[in-house]
């Protein structure tokens, strides 16, 4: 894997009326045609991605969207794709016609994202711009671009970077959790759900943190990870597992050895972990006949052995409550349907940002629904909790005192 995942890629998301000449900015910006420009309104229908190099920011996502004034039924449904893009957004481009006064409906979306890290673009500089405008949008930055000759681009690039100072960052894997110098072993099964050649993203991203951050790494697969940890001639700061193995990895290191899993790891990273212990204390509180909600990220093919929809719901049955009914989503149901749930189990969450995790859980939460995820689920259902909490003390200390 050579390029930076598009789940750690700033989302820069441009948006504005139709025909304000977002496309053409997208494509000034790459230098080449990657979006349709047309004259007609409404050229753009769905949110397009793509991944380009910014200076010292690296990899970032710049979305281009439809116009947020899209009319009919399906212009709406853009305009709410439009809207969640919003929501992730790492920054926002308000893209405005410069020749023209600034519209209601612009003034409006100036007001509500000024929370969002947001840059005004000017467009159609190559004609008069209108006086009023910059008199309009108080101290948000502005950048003037002419779409023809491309002036204007640099400067917004320059803006985009300096804007990012204020962009709250996502911690790495194991940020907090190790030294220079310090031994971490990772424990990872080559299973059916591994991709052919290469690792899961998480392992991927913990073993560049943890060499970013001067540490040793040992790589072993559940098999031959007792052999190994007794032939060692020092202890490792941190062992760190798949969570499917939790029940086998604890049972070969000793008991004072630290353990948790990629999955923990990711619900720090990207949701809020304190949050899914708080959830976790409700799994033996499911009432018969109860429903849980395994909410996933991303699209992957299924195994026979699926976590999600078969590892979960198999273990629960076993261990707590054979009648409860498990259903299962990649995105959040209306708050109406919330309330058939006693309970969200969510998946670890890496191929989507921290943004768009806590859009997820923050409805969750004002929806009062517990929630935990999937390492801290087979993490409990393994019996390795608390341990499996031990590097995180806060959220150690909130099971313990359960």
């Amino acid at each position: 894997m050579t390029n930076t995942p598009l789940s750690e890629q700033p989302k820069i998301v441009l948006f504005g009326l139709r025909n304000a000449g977002k496309s053409s900015l997208v494509n000034n910006i790459f230098g080449r045609e990657v979006s349709i420009v047309s004259n007609h309104a409404g050229t753009t229908t769905d949110p397009v991605t793509r991944s380009f190099e910014l200076g010292k920011l690296g990899s970032v996502a710049i979305i281009d969207t439809a116009g947020f004034d899209d009319v009919g039924e399906l212009g709406n449904l853009r305009v709410k794709k439009t809207i969640d893009r919003l929501e992730i957004a790492d920054i926002v481009i308000l893209v405005s016609r410069g020749d023209t006064s600034l519209t209601r409906e612009e003034l409006e979306i100036i007001e509500k994202y000024q929370n969002k890290n947001l840059i005004i673009a000017f467009t159609f500089a190559d004609g008069e711009i209108h006086t009023d405008n910059t008199k309009k949008i108080g101290q948000t930055p502005k950048v003037f671009i002419n779409n023809i000759t491309g002036e204007g681009i640099d400067l917004l690039k320059n803006t985009i970077i300096e804007l990012f100072d204020h962009v709250k960052r996502e911690i790495t894997p194991v940020e907090g959790l190790t030294n220079e110098n310090d031994l971490v072993i990772l424990v990872t099964p080559i299973d059916l759900a591994a991709p052919k050649g290469r690792l899961i993203l998480p392992q991927v991203e913990t073993i560049r943190d943890l060499l970013d951050k001067d540490c040793s790494v040992l790589i072993v697969k559940e098999r031959e990870l007792r052999y190994i940890y007794d032939k060692l001639g020092v202890k490792p700061k941190l062992v760190i597992t798949d969570s499917q193995v939790f029940n086998k990895v604890a049972a070969d290191i000793p008991e004072d050895q630290m353990l948790t899993s990629f999955s923990i790891l990711f619900a720090r990273k990207k949701g809020d972990l304190a949050y899914f212990v708080e959830g976790a204390k409700y799994l033996k509180n499911i009432k018969p006949e109860g429903k849980i909600l395994v909410l996933e990220s991303c699209n992957h093919h299924k195994q026979a052995d699926d976590i999600g929809t078969v590892k979960i719901p198999r273990l629960f049955k076993q261990l707590a409550e054979p009648s409860v009914t498990f259903e299962f989503a990649k995105e959040i149901p209306s708050s109406e349907k919330l309330k058939e749930y006693q309970l969200v189990i969510n998946c670890a969450g890496c191929m989507v940002t921290k943004n768009d995790m806590t859009r997820r859980l923050d409805i969750l939460k004002n929806n009062q629904i517990h929630a935990t995820n999937y390492g801290l689920f087979l993490a409990w259902a393994f019996g390795v909790l608390p341990r499996a909490l031990e590097p995180f003390p806060y959220e150690y200390n909130l099971w313990i005192n359960n």
